[in-house]
C-alpha cells in the first residue's frame, strides 16, 4: 500500500514537466519538417531562384524575338533577314549554298555539291 502512494506521488511530480516536454518536442518538430517550417522555407526559397532564373531567361528570349522582329518591321526593314526568313519559310536556298541531307540520305549516293563557281 505504501508503494503505491510513492508511485503515485512521483506520477504526480513527473507528470507535468513530462507533459511540458512532449508538447515542447512536438511544436520543436512542426517548426522544422511541417508545412511552414524551416525546410519548407528553404525549399520554397530554392524554388524562388530557379523561377527568377527562368524568368530572366525569358525576359532575354523576348528581347532577342522583339529585336529580329523589328528588323522584319515596315519602317526598318533589314533585307538580310527578310532573305534569310523567305529562304526557311519557302524552302529556297541561293545558288551558291551547300546543301547537306540528314535525314534519309543514301550511305552510297555523294553529297551534292556546289556548281557555281565565281
Amino acid at each position: 500500500m505504501e508503494i503505491g502512494r510513492e508511485i503515485r506521488r512521483r506520477l504526480r511530480q513527473v507528470a507535468l514537466p513530462l507533459l511540458g516536454a512532449c508538447l515542447s518536442a512536438y511544436f520543436v518538430f512542426h517548426a522544422i519538417h511541417g508545412d511552414r517550417g524551416i525546410l519548407a522555407w528553404l525549399r520554397l526559397n530554392q524554388e524562388l531562384k530557379a523561377a527568377t532564373a527562368e524568368a530572366v531567361q525569358a525576359a532575354d528570349d523576348r528581347t532577342a524575338m522583339e529585336r529580329r522582329v523589328t528588323l522584319l518591321s515596315n519602317n526598318s526593314l533589314d533585307l538580310d533577314m527578310l532573305e534569310e526568313r523567305a529562304r526557311v519559310m519557302l524552302n529556297y536556298a541561293h545558288p551558291d549554298d551547300l546543301i547537306i541531307f540528314l535525314n534519309g540520305q543514301d550511305d552510297t549516293a555523294p553529297a551534292p555539291a556546289s556548281s557555281a563557281v565565281n
